[in-house]
């Protein structure tokens, strides 16, 4: 363990010379910003590659050894800092290990940003269908024998992309299994484990990836840990993909300009996971307990807890995600998401010295399952959409983009092959992909995300109630 924090250490020691700003960023250390005072006191520390504050792409000291101490921290050959999200760290990986035209064995609830890296990689996806969980009524984890029935029919496949834990916070129990199947084959296994960068706090968190011997793992250190918005890792383990490839397509996908606020508080997120005693895990887990039990005492509310001790999800009986979303937020508690069934609730993984309003938070949410309650009963009958365990899309990303576009109504898009991504944002796990058809399953499941009022990305125009197809 250290307490060492080389990027932060760095920014201070060079604010103490007092510099003056003939370089870039234009706001010259916040004195030309207009931004409140409470915004332009970070910006005196918004610097550039100068003198004694390093390169992200070319590191050499306070970057290079903070990036050592990430490695040393989550037990990985080699760890890289992500100033542009996980979405640059899984854009990298995959075209680290792929070529145009390979084919890639793809978890086919994976974020959007898998999606975009498959398309920009020119490669052929195929799809690999997860179970469903009953208890978070989502869509969890690849099965073992799902991974075998796609390399057994794909042979010639590249690389196994999974997503571990879920957005849900629901672990595989045969995530190792099949990365050892893999291994077997000499394929390298690459996950998103962007909800998974405080699991290196040990048991009762499930076990990350990289101790299960994934090749590569990527994480939003600022989803679950004490780190701005942006900040990821890169982690790679094993001999089958090459870090001089992955350094090579972060150089390419990350910004030439990197924030140094977002590298120091992936430092100091580091420090704050490393240092994470078991005192601090017995203080958060029993908070954690004290206030699962004090809003189960209100009615009507149902709370499930999944794999992960930082994941809660709430139901309201007879009541939708999205209106309890809506009560919630009335009351000023804003939750990670809402589906069509219920809320999500990332935890702080907070130490003792953190108050949290727990028995404040517990009020709020007892107005608001009673505000709920008075609305008109609104719960949808679920239809699993992912009828068969091995897919690949209908047609390629190019045959995609070489296409016109038809635009229908999407009641009538039934059967057809859509020409764009539509996604359900948060979680941002595509309904269709670009070149997949429209089955009954999924117009359905459109049509009760509409109904509910969430938010959809991509090409679409569904205020009009159109969505894009291939005209064939």
């Amino acid at each position: 363990m250290t307490q060492r924090r080389p990027v932060v250490d760095a920014l201070l020691e060079f604010q103490r010379r007092r510099p003056i700003s003939f370089h870039v960023p234009g706001h010259k250390n916040g004195l030309l910003s207009g931004l409140p005072k409470e915004l332009k006191a970070a910006l005196a520390y918004d610097m550039t590659e100068l003198e004694g504050l390093d390169d992200l792409h070319a590191p050499n000291a306070a970057i290079k050894e903070a990036e050592d101490l990430l490695a040393g921290a989550y037990g990985s050959k080699k760890s890289y800092f992500l100033v542009n999200g996980s979405t640059a760290g899984n854009l990298a990986m995959i075209h680290a290990v792929c070529g145009e035209g390979d084919s890639v064995i793809v978890q086919r609830n994976s974020h959007k940003s898998i999606f975009h890296a498959l398309e920009l990689a020119h490669v052929k996806p195929v799809y690999v269908a997860p179970e469903w969980d009953e208890a978070s009524k989502s869509a969890a984890a690849v099965a073992l024998s799902s991974i075998v029935a796609a390399m057994d029919e794909y042979p010639e496949a590249k690389a196994v992309v999974l997503t571990y834990p879920s957005y849900y916070g629901v672990a595989s129990s045969e995530l190792e299994a099949i990365i050892e199947f893999c291994h077997e084959r000499r394929i390298p296994v690459l996950v998103d484990e962007a909800h998974g960068a405080h699991l290196a706090a040990g048991e009762p968190f499930p076990v990350s990836a990289l101790a299960y011997g994934a090749d590569v793992v990527v994480q939003s250190a600022h989803k679950t840990l004490p780190a701005m918005t942006m900040g990821s890792y890169l982690h790679i383990a094993g001999e089958l993909v090459e870090e001089r490839m992955i350094g090579k397509y972060l150089r390419i996908f990350q910004s030439s300009s990197p924030s140094y606020p977002i590298m120091a508080s992936l430092d100091d997120a580091r420090a704050y996971i490393q240092n994470y005693s078991v005192h601090d895990k017995r203080d958060f887990l029993e908070k954690r307990l004290y206030f699962i039990s004090s809003i189960r005492r209100i009615p009507a509310l149902e709370v499930v807890e999944t794999d992960d001790p930082l994941k809660l999800l709430l139901r309201v009986e007879n009541r939708g995600g999205f209106q309890l979303k809506a009560a919630l937020e009335q009351t000023g508690v804003y939750v990670e998401l809402a589906d069509l069934f219920q809320v999500l609730l990332i935890l702080p993984l907070s130490k003792p010295w953190h108050a949290y309003p727990y028995a404040e938070i517990r009020s709020r949410i007892k107005e608001a399952v009673h505000s709920v309650r008075l609305l008109e009963k609104r719960v949808p009958e679920f239809r699993p959409g992912y009828p068969k365990p091995v897919t690949v899309p209908e047609l390629s990303f190019e045959e995609v983009d070489l296409s016109v576009q038809e635009w229908v109504p999407y009641t009538r898009a039934i059967g057809r092959i859509s020409s764009a991504m539509v996604t359900p944002y948060p979680p941002g796990i595509p309904l269709v992909t670009a070149g997949e058809k429209w089955t009954v399953e999924k117009v359905e499941e459109l049509s009760d995300y509409l109904g509910a009022g969430a938010e959809i990305q991509g090409e679409h125009r569904l205020s009009e109630k159109l969505v894009s197809v291939i005209p064939w």
